[in-house]
Protein backbone atom coordinates (compact mmCIF):
# COMPACT_ATOMS: atom_id res chain seq x y z
CA UNK A 1 0.00 0.00 0.00
CA UNK A 2 2.77 2.20 0.48
CA UNK A 3 4.00 1.86 -2.85
CA UNK A 4 0.75 2.46 -4.12
CA UNK A 5 0.72 5.65 -2.07
CA UNK A 6 4.58 6.72 -3.20
CA UNK A 7 3.22 5.99 -7.22
CA UNK A 8 0.38 8.48 -6.84
CA UNK A 9 2.54 11.21 -4.90
CA UNK A 10 5.38 10.50 -7.88
CA UNK A 11 2.61 11.40 -10.36
CA UNK A 12 1.29 14.15 -8.92
CA UNK A 13 4.82 15.66 -8.66
CA UNK A 14 5.62 14.94 -11.99
CA UNK A 15 2.25 16.65 -13.22
CA UNK A 16 3.19 19.22 -11.24
CA UNK A 17 6.66 19.51 -13.24
CA UNK A 18 5.25 19.35 -16.21
CA UNK A 19 3.33 22.67 -15.85
CA UNK A 20 6.30 24.06 -14.41
CA UNK A 21 4.79 27.56 -13.51
CA UNK A 22 7.40 30.24 -12.52
CA UNK A 23 7.09 32.25 -9.14
CA UNK A 24 5.01 36.04 -9.51
CA UNK A 25 7.46 37.48 -6.48
CA UNK A 26 10.98 35.87 -7.78
CA UNK A 27 10.43 34.39 -10.50
CA UNK A 28 11.57 30.90 -8.96
CA UNK A 29 10.09 27.54 -10.15
CA UNK A 30 6.71 26.47 -8.15
CA UNK A 31 7.07 22.87 -6.72
CA UNK A 32 5.25 20.43 -5.27
CA UNK A 33 4.92 20.72 -1.56
CA UNK A 34 2.51 18.63 1.30
CA UNK A 35 1.63 20.36 4.40
CA UNK A 36 -0.79 19.44 6.95
CA UNK A 37 -3.87 20.74 4.85
CA UNK A 38 -2.62 18.55 1.63
CA UNK A 39 -0.85 19.45 -1.02
CA UNK A 40 0.47 23.10 -2.74
CA UNK A 41 2.89 24.96 -5.00
CA UNK A 42 5.69 26.63 -2.83
CA UNK A 43 8.54 28.84 -4.28
CA UNK A 44 11.58 26.44 -4.84
CA UNK A 45 13.67 29.85 -3.61
CA UNK A 46 12.08 29.31 0.22
CA UNK A 47 12.96 30.59 2.60
CA UNK A 48 14.19 34.06 0.50
CA UNK A 49 10.65 33.95 -1.14
CA UNK A 50 7.73 32.65 0.68
CA UNK A 51 5.26 32.56 -1.72
CA UNK A 52 2.87 29.53 -2.10
CA UNK A 53 0.05 28.40 -4.28
CA UNK A 54 -3.03 26.18 -2.52
CA UNK A 55 -4.30 23.35 -5.54
CA UNK A 56 -7.89 23.44 -4.68
CA UNK A 57 -10.07 20.21 -5.72
CA UNK A 58 -12.74 20.98 -3.59
CA UNK A 59 -13.07 24.72 -3.65
CA UNK A 60 -16.51 25.61 -4.36
CA UNK A 61 -16.05 24.89 -8.20
CA UNK A 62 -19.59 24.78 -10.48
CA UNK A 63 -20.12 21.34 -11.91
CA UNK A 64 -23.09 22.58 -13.44
CA UNK A 65 -25.37 25.04 -14.26
CA UNK A 66 -29.19 23.76 -13.18
CA UNK A 67 -31.62 26.58 -14.85
CA UNK A 68 -33.41 27.26 -12.20
CA UNK A 69 -33.74 31.06 -10.72
CA UNK A 70 -32.32 31.46 -7.15
CA UNK A 71 -35.37 31.98 -4.06
CA UNK A 72 -33.18 35.55 -3.22
CA UNK A 73 -31.80 36.92 -5.83
CA UNK A 74 -33.54 35.16 -8.92
CA UNK A 75 -29.73 34.56 -10.70
CA UNK A 76 -29.44 31.50 -11.86
CA UNK A 77 -28.15 28.10 -9.27
CA UNK A 78 -25.86 26.08 -9.87
CA UNK A 79 -24.18 22.53 -8.94
CA UNK A 80 -21.02 23.19 -6.59
CA UNK A 81 -18.13 20.70 -5.33
CA UNK A 82 -17.33 21.92 -1.74
CA UNK A 83 -14.73 20.74 0.64
CA UNK A 84 -17.92 18.91 2.66
CA UNK A 85 -19.68 17.24 -0.73
CA UNK A 86 -21.97 18.53 -3.66
CA UNK A 87 -24.62 21.28 -3.01
CA UNK A 88 -26.73 23.44 -4.89
CA UNK A 89 -25.85 27.43 -4.48
CA UNK A 90 -26.70 30.71 -6.18
CA UNK A 91 -24.27 31.09 -9.21
CA UNK A 92 -24.04 35.43 -7.90
CA UNK A 93 -21.94 34.08 -4.94
CA UNK A 94 -20.44 35.88 -2.84
CA UNK A 95 -22.93 38.91 -3.36
CA UNK A 96 -25.42 36.16 -2.80
CA UNK A 97 -25.24 33.24 -0.28
CA UNK A 98 -27.95 31.06 -0.73
CA UNK A 99 -27.08 27.37 -0.40
CA UNK A 100 -29.23 24.30 0.22
CA UNK A 101 -27.95 20.85 0.40
CA UNK A 102 -27.83 18.25 -2.38
CA UNK A 103 -30.93 16.32 -1.24
CA UNK A 104 -33.55 17.36 0.77
CA UNK A 105 -33.44 15.99 4.65
CA UNK A 106 -36.44 13.63 4.68
CA UNK A 107 -35.46 11.72 8.21
CA UNK A 108 -36.70 14.52 10.72
CA UNK A 109 -37.49 13.12 14.11
CA UNK A 110 -40.31 15.59 14.81
CA UNK A 111 -38.63 15.60 17.96
CA UNK A 112 -38.34 19.54 19.90
CA UNK A 113 -34.91 20.05 20.99
CA UNK A 114 -34.73 20.23 24.51
CA UNK A 115 -32.33 23.24 24.74
CA UNK A 116 -33.89 25.62 22.56
CA UNK A 117 -37.04 24.67 22.63
CA UNK A 118 -37.23 26.03 19.08
CA UNK A 119 -35.90 23.91 16.55
CA UNK A 120 -36.66 20.52 15.95
CA UNK A 121 -33.72 17.75 16.00
CA UNK A 122 -32.68 16.54 12.71
CA UNK A 123 -30.44 13.94 10.94
CA UNK A 124 -26.95 15.30 9.88
CA UNK A 125 -23.73 13.88 8.70
CA UNK A 126 -20.47 14.84 9.81
CA UNK A 127 -17.90 15.63 6.89
CA UNK A 128 -16.55 12.01 7.61
CA UNK A 129 -19.72 10.34 7.42
CA UNK A 130 -20.64 9.78 10.48
CA UNK A 131 -24.59 10.46 11.46
CA UNK A 132 -25.99 12.49 14.27
CA UNK A 133 -29.24 14.53 15.37
CA UNK A 134 -28.97 18.32 15.95
CA UNK A 135 -31.01 20.98 16.12
CA UNK A 136 -31.83 22.38 12.93
CA UNK A 137 -31.54 25.58 13.93
CA UNK A 138 -28.29 26.18 13.93
CA UNK A 139 -26.05 27.94 14.44
CA UNK A 140 -28.14 29.52 16.80
CA UNK A 141 -28.26 26.28 18.64
CA UNK A 142 -25.55 23.72 19.12
CA UNK A 143 -27.59 20.81 20.19
CA UNK A 144 -26.29 17.36 18.98
CA UNK A 145 -26.50 13.80 20.14
CA UNK A 146 -24.61 10.89 18.40
CA UNK A 147 -27.59 8.23 18.74
CA UNK A 148 -31.13 8.33 17.67
CA UNK A 149 -33.39 10.32 19.68
CA UNK A 150 -36.68 8.40 21.81
CA UNK A 151 -39.03 11.88 22.98
CA UNK A 152 -39.08 10.39 26.29
CA UNK A 153 -38.45 11.80 29.93
CA UNK A 154 -35.32 10.45 32.13
CA UNK A 155 -36.41 8.95 35.40
CA UNK A 156 -33.27 9.78 37.19
CA UNK A 157 -32.89 13.70 36.47
CA UNK A 158 -36.28 14.20 34.18
CA UNK A 159 -34.47 15.41 31.44
CA UNK A 160 -36.88 15.10 28.75
CA UNK A 161 -34.83 13.40 25.95
CA UNK A 162 -33.31 9.82 25.65
CA UNK A 163 -31.19 7.77 22.95
CA UNK A 164 -31.01 4.69 22.27
CA UNK A 165 -27.73 3.17 23.00
CA UNK A 166 -26.68 0.01 21.32
CA UNK A 167 -25.04 -2.50 24.25
CA UNK A 168 -23.89 -6.00 24.59
CA UNK A 169 -26.91 -6.89 26.25
CA UNK A 170 -29.25 -5.31 23.80
CA UNK A 171 -30.70 -1.42 22.72
CA UNK A 172 -31.10 0.69 26.13
CA UNK A 173 -32.65 4.21 26.39
CA UNK A 174 -30.00 6.75 28.06
CA UNK A 175 -30.19 10.04 29.14
CA UNK A 176 -29.14 13.04 25.95
CA UNK A 177 -28.28 15.18 29.20
CA UNK A 178 -24.19 14.92 29.45
CA UNK A 179 -24.44 15.44 32.85
CA UNK A 180 -27.03 12.52 33.88
CA UNK A 181 -25.99 9.55 30.81
CA UNK A 182 -28.25 7.42 33.45
CA UNK A 183 -29.18 4.39 31.30
CA UNK A 184 -33.22 3.62 31.74
CA UNK A 185 -33.93 -0.11 33.21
Amino acid sequence: MAGKINDQLFSAHEHALEQEQSCPNCGGVLAMRYGKRGPFLGCSNYPECNFIRPINHNDGHIVKHLGKPCPQCEDELVLRQGRFGMFIGCASFPDCQHIEPLEKKTDDTQILCPDCHKGYLVLRKSRYGKAFYACDQYPACRFAVNNKPVAQQCEECGFPLLTEKNLASGTKLQCADKKCHHIQS
